[in-house]
């Protein structure tokens, strides 16, 4: 053989083992679910849509529909496994959505939540998008002849996106389907990333240019004593009802124990910067690497993005309506936006409302007042996911 001949020879096995042969001889599924990713990849980059949170998953999208990269390789005899497998066990297993919740409780001031309690009523509207989807859920089997079938466990924790909150859509998910927790915990992580762009227009619809206009007083100062008590309270109270609730509950109420007490700076720092840090690299990566191809683009899997998105909707929608009835029965005194932040996305949802809110009067601060129904709809949507874990994991 001669050195062009040999030459010619390697070159023709090395792309012919590649992943460019791979992938044009594959599925169309992969080369969609690679545009996709570009597409959050610009959305999370160029739009700045929760970067923390859209650039780790679209990219890990795009790792998992590259092709022979064996990532999510499970382990045998034989060989390892994949460096997305092992990771990814902390997803399956809901170890990540508690250590978010450590952070989440530690970086979030309770005050203004202790401050109006009437805002729990706000985040308590803003789940009913949980109990409305899970019962779509429940008819889709019989109204579409069966095709898309989900049981009431998979109802339930499909239901639960609507809380707009990843850890615990991923917590009830590993309880009650882990067949569908990657659907799930892709849709509840995408929603909470593209809240910027999907709230605005249904709070644009449901309340007024005036309503959206008002300006709310400053709120009460909060005691330490009782900053310092209310975590402790709600932990004992809220796990001693619902003891499903104990994982995140628990690890919220510590977070913020540790912000509060006033002797634990260096953990409370660690928790709400380097820790929850650490641990979204790995989440994010982890619910990107399951939307592949295969798993993704298929009816069932749609249809759970679908109902997630409904849930999403009719949640946001529960807490502003509810916040349209407190404005009417303060005489105006209430902004409506607030109850938008009802659902527990924290504080992305309460940013939302203060930047709607400041485009209709630039002197309008709503960001305090917009985080007691936030922190309310934290614990609210941790209660109802307890409530369908207790109800449906048997």
């Amino acid at each position: 053989m001669n050195i062009v001949d040999f030459f010619t020879d390697v070159m023709s096995r090395i792309l012919g083992d590649s992943g460019f042969a791979s992938i044009f001889a594959g599925s169309w599924k992969e080369a969609v679910m690679i545009l996709i990713a570009f597409v959050l990849l610009y959305m999370g980059i160029g739009k700045k849509f929760e970067p923390l949170l859209l650039v780790p998953i679209a990219f890990g999208m795009l790792l998992a529909n590259l092709p022979l990269t064996g990532l999510m390789a499970a382990p045998t005899a034989e060989a390892s496994p994949g460096f997305m497998w092992v990771l990814y066990q902390g997803v399956g297993h809901a170890i990540y959505p508690s250590i978010i919740f450590l952070g989440i409780g530690a970086m979030t001031d309770f005050g203004p939540l202790l401050a109006n309690p009437k805002s729990m009523l706000l985040g308590a509207a803003a789940q009913m998008g949980i109990f409305a989807a899970f019962l779509m859920a429940l008819g889709l089997g019989p109204a579409t002849g069966g095709a898309i079938f989900f049981t009431p466990a998979e109802a339930a924790a499909i239901g639960v996106i609507g809380g707009a909150d990843g850890p615990t859509a991923i917590l009830t998910a590993s309880k009650l389907s882990p067949q569908i927790l990657p659907a799930i915990a892709i849709a509840a992580y995408s929603y909470m990333a593209l809240i910027p762009m999907i709230q605005p227009p249904l709070m644009k619809l449901l309340t007024t240019k005036k309503m959206r206009a008002v300006k709310m007083t400053q709120l009460r100062q909060v005691s330490k004593v009782e900053k310092i008590v209310f975590p402790v309270a709600v932990a004992t109270f809220v796990i001693l009802l619902i003891p499903d609730t104990a994982p995140l509950i628990g690890m919220l109420m510590l977070g913020n124990l540790f912000r509060e007490c006033g002797v634990t700076e260096r953990l409370s720092d660690t928790a709400q910067n380097a820790l929850i840090n650490i641990v979204t690299i790995p989440l994010g990566l982890s619910v990107g690497f399951k939307a592949t191809g295969e798993e993704f683009l298929d009816p069932k899997t749609l249809g759970i993005i679908v109902l997630g998105l409904i849930a999403f909707l009719l949640s946001t929608a529960g807490g502003l309506l509810l916040g349209d009835l407190m404005y009417f029965l303060s005489k105006g005194k209430i902004n409506p936006l607030i109850g938008s932040a009802g659902v527990s996305a924290v504080p992305m949802a309460a940013r939302v409302a203060q930047s709607v809110g400041q485009k209709e009067n630039p002197s309008n601060f709503l960001l305090m007042h917009a985080m007691g129904p936030n922190v309310a709809g934290v614990i609210g949507s941790a209660v109802a996911a307890g409530f369908m874990i207790k109800v449906f994991g048997g």
